[in-house]
């Protein structure tokens, strides 16, 4: 009888073990793309129809939504964190080096909280919305749909010094790159995919100055270019806004990898990823296959957004985005 009893018990260790697997496959059997399917049925529309608002009137909107995303998922995974305002008592990531002046759509988000809640009152995360609401600016800007697998929760704290940390900064050489995105589960060619995400949006002077002003590997015309509206002199034009696809800021498509090959890449960080390294290839199959592009893409944007939720109990449901409960 014992020995039967330890067979069992054996067994259902093994039986555990075999369902459990790494982190990140728990995580993905806990997301599902029909989680809401019955307690927020219109939930897509919803988040579609406020959002296309939004970027019919502003099309950066949707680089910016999808920006704080990225953003979110790369500081202690997709948990909503990068939503939650400073107060006198706390502090979270948005003052972060990375997102200090740059990270906007704040309040598109909230409108869309704002609608969701109307539809479906304390159902659907924060965290969630922001997943979905990246997936459609990408749509309603030209680029590719997929399903958004949800079930994510609501962190009830942030770090400002894991979003310093974590987030790469538009200086970072293609090791960093590739260890940046390794450290959260996302392979060097997931890096090439999401990357080509500067297909649309504008970046700041500050960010792209030292480029189009010491660096060699840049067409010439192109810096001349960006530095008629980004001044040499660090604190004059640092605001100034250039587009980080020249020839198609507004449509989601695979000319971002067409400008690297031409040594149009705005940013350090972008050129790095076709500059005689290992990610040359990768660049070079995007920018003459776009359906390739999209499907990396795509995958990469699922499995980013797979990276550390809250499930289940943890975390909480936000009433408004901006603060906890």
């Amino acid at each position: 009888m014992a020995s039967n009893n330890l067979i069992i018990a054996i067994l259902a260790i093994v039986v555990t073990l075999s369902l459990q697997g790494d982190s990140n496959n728990v995580v993905e059997a806990q997301l599902t793309t029909n989680f809401y399917s019955t307690s927020c049925p219109n939930l897509l529309s919803t988040v579609r129809s406020t959002l296309k608002s939004a970027v019919d009137s502003q099309p950066r909107t949707g680089a910016s939504i999808l920006r704080l995303f990225f953003h979110d998922c790369f500081v202690n995974g997709c948990d909503g964190s990068i939503l939650l305002d400073d107060t006198s008592s706390f502090t979270g990531e948005q003052n972060a080096n990375p997102n200090r002046n740059s990270a906007r759509g704040f309040n598109v988000i909230d409108n869309i909280k704002t609608a969701v809640e109307a539809a479906c009152p304390g159902v659907v995360s924060c965290a969630d919305i922001l997943a979905i609401a990246a997936r459609d600016s990408v749509v309603l800007l030209g680029g590719p749909n997929w399903n958004v697998k949800v079930g994510r929760r609501d962190a009830r704290t942030a770090s400002q010094a894991a979003a310093n940390n974590n987030i790469p900064a538009p200086t970072s050489s293609l090791s960093q790159l590739i260890s940046s995105f390794s450290a959260v589960g996302l392979s060097a060619r997931d890096m090439v995919a999401l990357s080509g995400a500067h297909t649309i949006g504008q970046s700041r002077c500050t960010n792209f100055r030292t480029r189009v002003y010491n660096e060699t590997n840049i067409n010439a015309a192109f810096a001349t270019l960006r530095q008629r509206s980004c001044p040499r002199a660090a604190g004059s034009g640092d605001g100034n806004l250039a587009p980080l696809d020249v020839n198609s800021a507004n449509s989601f498509d695979n000319s971002y990898f067409k400008n690297l090959v031409a040594q149009r890449g705005l940013l350090h960080s972008d050129q790095e990823l076709f500059n005689g390294g290992s990610t040359d290839s990768i660049v070079t199959g995007y920018s003459n296959n776009p359906s390739s592009f999209n499907s990396d893409f795509t995958a990469a944007m699922i499995k980013m957004g797979d990276i550390s939720p809250l499930t289940g109990s943890s975390g909480e449901i936000r009433k408004v985005c901006g603060r906890t409960n």
